[in-house]
Parts: C-alpha cells; sequence; structure tokens
C-alpha cells in the first residue's frame, strides 16, 4: 500500500526570493502562519489559497514548531 507524499516547506532561490514556501505552490509558509494567527480556519485559508496540499496547514505549523528548519 502506497502513502501520500507528506508536503513540505522550501526555498528555493528562484521561487519567490528564496523565501520558504509551500513545496509545488508560491505560497509563503508565513502567510499560512499569518492567517492562522488571525484565527481564520482551515476552510478559509484553502479558499484563499487554493492551490494548497490539504496537510499544508500542519506542516506550516510543524515547520514553526520545529525552528523553522528546512
Amino acid at each position: 500500500m502506497e502513502t501520500a507524499a507528506r508536503t513540505k516547506v522550501v526555498s528555493n532561490p528562484q521561487i519567490l526570493g528564496g523565501a520558504p514556501v509551500i513545496a509545488g505552490t508560491r505560497v509563503p509558509a508565513d502567510n499560512v502562519l499569518v492567517e492562522i494567527r488571525r484565527g481564520r480556519n482551515k476552510f478559509e485559508i484553502f479558499r484563499t489559497y487554493p492551490s494548497l496540499p490539504s496537510d499544508a496547514v500542519e506542516v506550516c505549523l510543524e515547520w514553526e514548531k520545529t525552528g523553522r528548519r528546512l
């Protein structure tokens, strides 16, 4: 049985000047974290950023919790 690939926060100098983004998107991880701090729920975040993978919110929270290591 195959498991789905886990989304990651990545940095590439050619995408938004190297700002950490959700892999496969141009959505900065910091933008997702700001939305969470503002009290927006997942539905609202995904409506604002429809290109986000379904696990992006959790991945951003984990990324922040682990010291923003890529």
